[in-house]
């Protein structure tokens, strides 16, 4: 394993709204063991949800979370999988006490 290399997953669903992006995180924290990490307003109406786990749940939710969204309607812009992220990435990403205190 490369250096600055974490072994955990991070999956990530852009939407059009929120209600879409809601649907996505429901979806992704049911279908497999996953943490909700965080949700970003992007402007424009776009929201980002980000979930954490082993690859293989990350996979999982995100193809779950993003199949919810297309059923809300025409709310799923991307879905995204990084199976490794490095550490450098990780100074950036909420670690999910954000949400918990409402940021």
């Amino acid at each position: 394993m490369a250096t600055g290399v974490s072994g955990i997953a991070l999956g990530m669903i852009e939407t059009r709204g929120l209600v879409p992006a809601i649907e996505a995180a429901d979806a992704m924290t049911k279908a497999a063991e996953v943490r909700l990490v965080g949700r970003q307003f992007v402007g424009g109406g776009y929201v980002t949800v980000l979930v954490r786990g082993e690859t293989g749940a990350v996979n999982a939710a995100v193809r779950a979370g993003a199949d919810a969204c297309e059923r809300v309607g025409d709310g799923l812009v991307a879905a995204h999988i990084i199976a490794r992220v490095h550490s450098e990435v990780e100074k950036i990403l909420p670690d999910g006490e954000d949400m918990a205190a409402g940021a």
